[in-house]
This record gives C-alpha cells, structure tokens and sequence, in this order.
C-alpha cells in the first residue's frame, strides 16, 4: 500500500473521529438541557493570576443545587454541585485583564463561599439575578427533600 494512500485513510479515519466528538457533544448538550433551567456559566477551576483557570460552560438548576457541565465534555455528570444551602453569595467584579479575553462578553464574575472555599463564576447579568432569586428562594434550615410530617 503506497505510503499516500495510508495518509490518506488516517486523515479520513480523524476527520471522522472529530465529526463524532461533535455530534457527541450536541447529543449531550441537549441532554443536559433537557429539563431547561439552563445558562452559560464559566467556572474558574484554578486560582492564581489573573485570568487563568477558567472553563466555559453550562450551568442547570436541579432542586437543591446547581450544576455544571464543561462544554467540551463528553461525560453525563456535571463537574462541579454546588447545594444550595451551603452557598453564599459574597460579591461581583467586572472581569479583568487577561479574563475578558476567557469569558463570553458582558459576563460579571461572582464570588461565592462554601464549606470547601470561595467559588468563582462568570455569568450574564441576567442568569445573575436568577442566580440571586434561586439563592434567596431557599430559607435557611429548610430541606425541600424532607417529606412534610402530618
């Protein structure tokens, strides 16, 4: 088999392997979306100077938590749950520096605190205030999971 001939099948061989990564990726996002309460959210993953560490993605309200997706991720589960009742909302920035160039334009940064440390995510202003109201819906010390005693 001549050498151009075998060049030939592997760039075939990885154009389709990247048209199935793509569709895998619309299948999941759709999945994910399926039960709406969806938005961009970007998450940043690592801490240090600014404007490194953040991922894009996709957030999904699900009861109790929020959740959220990478979007290049082919996995079904989220990579980051944060419940409810152990988030608190410190404060919002307007991205700096190198970050306008990482996050979607018009994106605010918000701070948060849990038990495990402070949290960093980059939102629009609208999906912010959803974010606010989803906060403030829940009473402190309530449990929505717990059935209702009679």
């Amino acid at each position: 088999m001549p050498v151009w001939q075998w060049l030939l099948d592997a760039v075939g061989v990885l154009l389709a392997l990247v048209l199935l990564y793509g569709v895998g990726l619309i299948l999941r996002r759709r999945w994910v979306s399926r039960h709406g309460g969806t938005f961009e959210l970007s998450c940043r993953v690592r801490s240090g100077r600014t404007g490194r560490g953040w991922l894009l993605g996709l957030g999904r309200y699900s009861g109790e938590t929020l959740e959220w997706f990478r979007y290049f991720s082919l996995s079904p589960r989220p990579k980051l749950t944060l419940e409810r009742s152990r988030l608190t909302y410190v404060g919002r920035r307007e991205p700096e520096g190198a970050e306008q160039m990482s996050l979607y334009p018009d994106h605010v940064v918000i701070t948060c605190t849990t038990p495990d440390g402070m949290v960093e995510l980059a939102m629009s202003p609208a999906s912010l205030m959803g974010f606010q109201s989803w906060l403030e819906a829940g009473p402190p010390g309530t449990d929505w999971t717990r059935p209702p005693r009679p």
